[in-house]
């Protein structure tokens, strides 16, 4: 199943923080999450952790800060790794959740939605859509996709470099860098989600919204037959419910170990009365009277 919810087979919407604006490296994963990934390794704990895969741009940092309220009994170790390296980081062990971002392995993976993204073209700043308020993908049939055309089938479909066959190969490019230096020198343009401009965002490209493109899901995903209490206990976190009715039985020790207290409490104060009292029970209450017999002389016999 590649989509769970409260309900099966229902998707359930999750209002998200949106990813903050950042540099980010060669590998196209954001530069403030390998720094924060760096600084959980240098003070991992030696205890045990739930690890968090997060594709490049996704900044949870909401979530993070309640599981910390919630659990502080498992850390967090947080992965900040390449878009397609994040599904990998689940099957492979090395995360428990992962905030992933396109489609995934539904025959091994589940997932839950979080949010869309709206997608961008982003151009360089002399570029005649640069000061657009938006553009629809039709507007960019002319240009040169610095992208495999799989990655946005609704520009392949009207790309004229597509219909008539004079695309050209795609420089070398190491990742995303690379490749949003040459929308810079005017090579070519790029189509991503606007978390994934914003991260990448300089002085000299400009981000404009597409219509005519779908948007992307972000999806928080586990290994189906690995939804431990404690993954139950982050997609509570995520789904915005309520240290109470947090599913995973993680949380139930509290839960039971605060209704014993109040039940310790509760009886304490009863044998308190009863002592106050001088020890003696109230009498009980006396029954409802029975209706009085009416006896009838029995007439003498002459």
């Amino acid at each position: 199943m590649s989509d769970e919810s409260d309900t099966p087979q229902q998707d359930a919407d999750v209002e998200a923080e949106r990813p903050d604006e950042g540099a980010v490296d060669g590998d196209g994963t954001d530069a403030a999450q390998t720094d924060a990934a760096e600084a959980d390794e240098a003070d991992e704990p030696a205890g045990p952790v739930f690890s968090v895969a997060l594709a490049p741009g996704v900044t949870p940092t909401k979530w993070t800060r309640i599981w910390g309220d919630r659990r502080a009994d498992l850390p967090l170790r947080v992965l900040a790794l390449a878009e397609d390296e994040t599904p990998r980081a689940l099957l492979d062990g090395r995360a428990q959740v992962a905030f992933v971002r396109g489609g995934i392995d539904a025959s091994l993976l589940s997932a839950i939605h979080l949010y869309d993204e709206q997608p961008v073209v982003m151009l360089g700043r002399e570029h005649a859509f640069a000061d657009a308020e938006s553009v629809d993908v039709a507007d960019l049939a002319d240009e040169h996709l610095l992208q495999e055309p799989s990655a946005v089938p609704e520009w392949a479909a009207v790309a004229v470099e597509i219909a008539d066959g004079s695309r050209r190969a795609l420089p070398r490019m190491a990742g995303l860098d690379d490749a949003v230096e040459q929308v810079a020198a005017g090579v070519g343009v790029l189509i991503v989600p606007q978390a994934i401009a914003r991260v990448h965002s300089r002085k000299d490209v400009r981000a404009v919204p597409v219509t005519g493109v779908a948007p992307t899901s972000v999806r928080l995903a586990w290994v189906t037959e690995e939804k431990t209490d404690d993954v139950e206990d982050f997609i509570g976190v995520v789904r915005g419910r309520s240290a109470t009715t947090t599913r995973g039985t993680a949380a139930t020790p509290k839960v039971e170990s605060r209704a014993k207290a109040a039940k310790a409490k509760a009886r304490e104060a009863r044998e308190k009365a009863e002592k106050a009292g001088g020890g003696r029970k109230k009498p009980a209450r006396p029954g409802p009277a029975k209706p009085a017999v009416r006896r009838t002389r029995k007439p003498r016999g002459r």
